[in-house]
C-alpha cells in the first residue's frame, strides 16, 4: 500500500521531513480531534467568537508553515466543505426572528450568526484534517488508528479500502473506455439502461475479487489479525509537541471569553 495504492489519501499526502511529519500518527490524530472539539465548543452567539476563529486559523496556518504545506494544498482540501457552505448560506434566509437588510436582502440575525458559526467551524475542522492528511501517509494513519484501540476489524476494512481504491478505479476506467469505444455517449436518460448494468457488473467483480483475496489470505495463515512491526515508544516531549495545537486553541478560547 505505497504511494501508488493509497487512493485519495496517498494523493493528499505531501512528502516532507518537517517536525510535523515526524510526529507519531496517533499523537497527531488525538491533536486534530482535540482541536476540532475546542473549535466546536466556541459559543455561537458570543461577540468575541469571530476573534477566536481568527486565532484558530492563525494557529493552523502556523502549523502549515512549519510543515511546509502550501496554501493551494489547503484550499483544495476545502472542496469537501461545499455542502456545509450551501447550508450556511441558506440559514439567514429561512431562520426566524429579527431581520437585517443586507444588499437589499432581508436576512435573519440569528441565521447569520448560526450560518457564520457553522461555516467557520467546518472550515477550521476541515483545514485541520487536511493538514493531518498532508503530513501523514495512509499507512501511518492506519497504524495510528490501531494504536488508539480502534477495533481491528474496522482498521482492516479501512486498510483494504485504501489499498483497492485504485484497483476498482482502474476497473471503472477500463469499463468506460470499452463503452465509449463502442460509441456510447451518456448524454440522456436512456444511458441509464447501460450505466445500471455496468454498475452492477462492477459490484460483482469487486465482490468476487474480495472473495479471492480473502481465500488467498486464509491460505497464508490469516487468523483475523494482520502482522505488524514493533511499536515505538512515544515520550512526553512528542505528546507535548503534538498537543501544543489544541492547548493553544484552548488558550485562545479562554482569552476570548475573558475579553468578552
Amino acid at each position: 500500500m505505497g504511494a501508488g495504492h493509497g487512493g485519495g489519501l496517498s494523493a493528499a499526502y505531501v512528502p516532507g521531513d518537517s517536525p510535523v511529519h515526524r510526529l507519531e500518527p496517533h499523537t497527531k490524530l488525538v491533536a486534530v480531534l482535540a482541536f476540532a472539539l475546542v473549535v466546536v465548543a466556541t459559543p455561537v452567539d458570543a461577540g468575541w467568537a469571530p476573534v477566536a476563529y481568527a486565532g484558530f486559523l492563525l494557529l493552523l496556518l502556523t502549523v502549515a508553515a512549519v510543515a511546509r504545506v502550501r496554501p493551494g494544498r489547503l484550499l483544495r482540501g476545502l472542496v469537501v466543505e461545499v455542502p456545509f457552505v450551501f447550508f450556511a448560506v441558506l440559514l439567514p434566509f429561512v431562520s426566524r426572528g429579527p431581520r437585517t437588510d443586507v444588499l437589499g436582502l432581508s436576512l435573519s440575525d440569528s441565521g447569520l450568526a448560526a450560518g457564520g458559526s457553522i461555516l467557520a467551524k467546518a472550515t477550521l475542522s476541515v483545514l485541520a484534517a487536511t493538514l493531518l492528511a498532508a503530513t501523514t501517509d495512509a499507512r501511518a494513519l492506519l497504524r495510528g488508528l490501531e494504536r488508539l484501540r480502534l477495533p481491528t476489524v474496522l482498521v482492516q476494512i479501512l486498510s483494504f479500502m485504501i489499498r483497492y481504491t485504485d484497483v476498482v478505479g482502474g476497473e471503472l476506467r477500463r469499463m468506460r473506455v470499452a463503452r465509449e469505444s463502442r460509441g456510447f455517449r451518456g448524454r440522456h436518460l436512456g444511458a441509464l439502461k447501460v450505466l445500471g448494468p455496468a454498475a452492477g457488473s462492477l459490484f460483482i467483480r469487486s465482490y468476487e475479487r474480495g472473495e479471492r483475496v480473502h481465500l488467498a489470505m486464509l491460505s497464508r495463515g490469516y487468523t483475523g489479525r494482520l502482522p505488524g512491526g514493533p511499536v515505538a515508544v512515544v515520550g512526553g516531549r512528542a505528546w507535548a509537541t503534538a498537543l501544543s495545537l489544541p492547548l493553544a486553541a484552548v488558550a485562545v478560547l479562554a482569552a476570548g471569553s475573558l475579553l468578552g
